[in-house]
């Protein structure tokens, strides 16, 4: 399923006829986070100059702390690569498009079961060794405040600067712009996990012995819990219970819900008993690998914006972490995107204004993947129309069609943002004996598609 993964991405072999139309074309791309270089990518190979302005090394966003491009600032983990869960469709059609982020993810990949998580540092690195080296593409070191001249993507991420956002509003004086808050999980050294009271095995019976798992008691659990619902946490002006994103619930948020609510989401222990007496434990806490080497894990799903004092104190309660070293602290941070069903097209372009789309979180995608997805799509769909190109048709029966069409036609009254998912693609007929087979067979005849959207755009 991997197709070209571990390899390094490919230069477009696309014929000449197209580079000489688009010489003159230059596409100016805000902001190099996985979204933004994913349409920087797009559009260099098919032969269009780019000037891809970023605001780092000079100016940083709360939540980034490296100068590298497509920095990961939550976990390492671009999720499931099963062609039985969608965001693995939406890697594997990405893949077959020539995508930037997957084969850079591909080739800097660390075990983690089923699921595609990444060396964080490596995988920055060569997005930016990439990006950096391609003849097409010019890295301009600055903050962009206000919407530039000429062809626009912008892919400012979850984060956009106060002055781009007040520019944006000024663009679209009539639109609504929503926020969010999201959250990092905290990041602890291998060697600082007391194995004593902790085991290795997969993450739900799925993949290798990738995941450290730390048992609980239900006592052990219970004045965790407690502790964690009460604990104090850092200052956040505005933030509400109700606003946080369901998919990235800080973990003391999970606690005040009730006793229950974190023993059926990330604490679950169903299929992991403990080789010390082949038992489940009453609840687990899992660490999941964040670099090659093995040396740090993350602890999944424990997103949190506590204090960093009581992040110490508090993880500090779970048996295996009880010395356990935190090279990262979880953060939280602010998440704002468009209200894009009233503004942007299937393309992300912005109606009326189509020489302005955007990429990434702003839109209204959720996740890595998703965003780098939005990213392809915008930067090809750039290049076609400046090229005197029909449009590329990615229709709801293809991952990246559905949640493109997700974001530009939304019913919903309050438009939330969405990560990929089976139930926004278009549903297959199937025998009632190829049900238990629905999902893979979505798959390949999304797939199916994308071979053939492959062969005429690339």
């Amino acid at each position: 399923m991997n197709g070209n993964a571990g390899s390094a991405p490919q230069e477009y072999s696309g014929g000449s006829a197209s580079r000489d139309r688009a010489s003159d074309n230059t596409v100016t791309v805000v902001g190099a986070g996985l979204a933004g270089c994913e349409a920087a990518w797009q559009l260099a190979q098919r032969g269009i100059g780019v000037t891809l302005a970023e605001m780092k090394p000079a100016k940083r966003s709360p939540a980034h702390s490296s100068d590298k491009f497509a920095e990961l600032v939550c976990s390492n983990s671009l999720r499931g690569d099963e062609l039985s869960n969608a965001v693995g469709l939406l890697k594997e059609e990405m893949r077959r498009l020539g995508s930037l982020i997957i084969a850079c993810a591909d080739a800097t990949r660390v075990p983690a079961g089923s699921a595609l998580a990444v060396d964080r540092e490596a995988f920055a690195e060569l997005v930016t060794e990439k990006i950096s080296a391609n003849p097409r593409i010019t890295v301009e070191s600055r903050e962009v405040t206000e919407i530039p001249d000429g062809e626009v993507i912008i892919a400012t991420g979850p984060l956009t600067s106060d002055a781009l956002a007040d520019a944006l509003r000024k663009l679209l004086p009539d639109a609504k712009f929503l926020s969010f808050f999201d959250a990092a999980a905290p990041v602890v050294t291998a060697e600082s996990v007391d194995m004593s009271r902790a085991y290795f095995a997969s993450r739900y019976g799925k993949g290798g012995a990738d995941y450290i798992n730390c048992p609980m008691t239900r006592g052990e659990y219970v004045e965790f819990r407690n502790a964690l619902a009460s604990a104090e946490e850092a200052e956040l002006r505005g933030f509400e219970d109700k606003s946080v994103f369901e998919g990235c619930m800080p973990i003391e948020v999970m606690a005040r819900r009730g006793e229950d609510v974190m023993r059926f989401g990330p604490m679950k222990p169903v299929g992991l008993p403990d080789p010390a007496d082949g038992k489940e434990p009453y609840a687990v806490v899992q660490l999941r690998r964040d670099d090659a080497a093995g040396t740090l894990y993350n602890i999944v799903g424990f997103q949190t914006h506590l204090k960093f004092g009581e992040q110490k104190r508090v993880f500090g309660m779970i048996p295996a972490l009880r010395g356990a070293e935190f090279t990262r602290y979880g953060v939280m941070h602010r998440n704002t995107f468009l209200d894009s069903p009233r503004l942007l097209d299937r393309y992300y372009r912005l109606r009326g204004t189509p020489r302005v789309a955007f990429a990434g979180q702003i839109t209204g995608v959720e996740g890595y993947v998703e965003s780098a997805s939005s990213g392809l799509l915008a930067g090809t769909e750039t290049a076609r129309r400046l090229q005197s190109l029909a449009p590329a048709d990615f229709p709801r029966e293809t991952a990246i069609g559905a949640l493109a069409l997700y974001v530009s036609e939304s019913a919903a009254g309050d438009f939330q943002p969405m990560n990929v998912n089976f139930g926004i693609i278009a549903p297959i007929e199937v025998a009632k004996s190829e049900r238990k087979n629905k999902k893979m067979l979505t798959s390949q005849r999304s797939l199916a598609i994308i071979e053939r959207i492959a062969g005429e755009i690339n």
